[in-house]
């Protein structure tokens, strides 16, 4: 079994998306510039797991660091994941994708930003507990 983990962002409430993107997307300020930054220097070298619609906004320079995998809700974790026996491969792809893979997710490494505006997409702290 590999290393799974998760590297994700939220804002002061639990906000995840909007939209089908990042809440604070486009913003300016350090704090969002780096933690994107700090996102594809911690995956680089690894596997990341996502959905269609995350996998095709990783930008073109960045595909060739990292091992991309498309999934979609038919297919199995277990078999998924058992591709990749001694790789670090990290969950991305948010709710639809961690409620799949919850259960096999060691490690969450989430930051906390200092968004507190709109968003269709919370973190739900029940997929740190999934069994």
């Amino acid at each position: 079994m590999p290393d799974v983990r998760v590297i994700c962002a939220i804002g002061l409430r639990g906000q995840l998306g909007l939209g089908g993107e990042l809440p604070w997307e486009g913003r300016d300020e350090a704090v969002f510039k780096n933690d994107v930054s700090r996102f594809f220097y911690l995956t680089r070298g690894h596997v990341i797991i996502a959905g269609p619609r995350t996998i095709d906004s990783f930008p073109d320079w960045s595909r060739s660091e990292r091992t991309l995998v498309q999934v979609r809700s038919s297919d199995e974790p277990e078999k998924i994941l058992a591709r990749y026996p001694d790789r670090v491969v990290f969950i991305g792809g948010g709710p639809a994708v961690w409620e799949a893979y919850a259960r096999f997710i060691e490690h969450w490494d989430i930051t906390r930003l200092p968004y507190d505006g709109e968003a269709d997409r919370y973190f739900d702290p029940q997929w740190l507990i999934a069994c």
